[in-house]
């Protein structure tokens, strides 16, 4: 794993949400590494309902990947 990403485990699936975004955020920024190109973009899917939704659908993906490894949480019950 990289140094941002020492682990998938979280505390608490509130903290597996926010790590599942971050993966989101940055698998763009992998994608597209320029900032004023991803600035510049921005406004067209920000208005963009498909483009929103696949956007929530990535972060679900990463969600179920980060729940799976914290064993969907089970022994904080």
């Amino acid at each position: 794993m990289t140094e941002w990403l020492p682990t998938l485990i979280t505390k608490t699936p509130g903290e597996g949400s926010d790590l599942a975004v971050k993966l989101s955020r940055v698998a763009v920024k992998l994608t597209q590494p320029d900032a004023e190109t991803r600035d510049r973009l921005r406004p067209v899917y920000a208005e963009n309902a498909d483009s929103l939704i696949a956007a929530s659908q990535v972060v679900a993906t990463h969600f179920a990947t980060v729940a799976a490894a914290n064993d969907y949480w089970r022994a904080a019950r």
